[in-house]
């Protein structure tokens, strides 16, 4: 059978499941929602001043990093589920939150003294944001690693990454409401390992899990 061949079987078969894919990843991101909004709160929950907090620009510009994370990567990840669908345009969005967060960072150091970059960077909770990430987004990623198995990606590692910024983004989506650090500093610093720890679990789960 020739590439393009399979590639159409496996793009027929996706589409005839008992619940058509596109649907079933909107009900999966549903779900991983609850679970991860479940985890956060019976472990940390929001910080006990989130409602002052919510009106200072650093504090809510940790959540349109995460949410434009998520948002391209849950574009990006249903793409690579379906053979043959076209990515590159999306892959393209995927620089979005990145862009963003080099651009808060960038002003963060033009209006805080030098001195106090270090300070801003490593934070006070570093630790807890390295811990809390990951263990909110696990659950998510099995669900969106699950979901991979249910379609039938060409690509399963790049697929299985996509799905752990998925789940990255989501998982820091709650801990950004009990995150006391709101510099961009420590966003694009320890964010962006927690949640690249999940790519990594997820590229693992793509190579292993997901392969066909």
């Amino acid at each position: 059978m020739k590439t393009e061949e399979l590639i159409k079987a496996l793009d027929a078969d996706a589409r005839n499941k008992a619940m058509p894919l596109g649907k079933a990843w909107w009900l999966a991101i549903g779900v991983a929602a609850v679970i991860a909004a479940v985890v956060f709160w019976l472990t940390i929950g929001p910080r006990p001043d989130i409602m002052p907090a919510m009106h200072t620009m650093r504090f809510m510009s940790k959540f349109v990093f995460t949410l434009v994370l998520a948002a391209s990567a849950f574009a990006l990840v249903r793409a690579l589920s379906t053979p043959g669908a076209a990515t590159r345009r999306r892959m393209v969005w995927m620089i979005a939150a990145p862009l963003l967060v080099v651009l808060a960072v960038v002003l963060e150091l033009f209006v805080v003294p030098e001195a106090d970059w270090g300070r801003r960077l490593v934070g006070t909770n570093w630790y807890i944001c390295m811990s809390f990430i990951p263990l909110i987004g696990i659950g998510p990623l099995a669900i969106f690693l699950g979901m991979l198995r249910y379609g039938a990606p060409t690509r399963p590692v790049l697929a299985g990454a996509v799905a752990g910024l998925l789940a990255g983004g989501l998982a820091a989506t709650f801990y950004a409401a009990h995150c006391f650090d709101d510099s961009p500093l420590f966003v694009a610093t320890w964010y962006t390992i927690a949640i690249a720890f999940l790519a990594l679990l997820g590229a693992l789960g793509g190579r292993f899990f997901v392969r066909w």
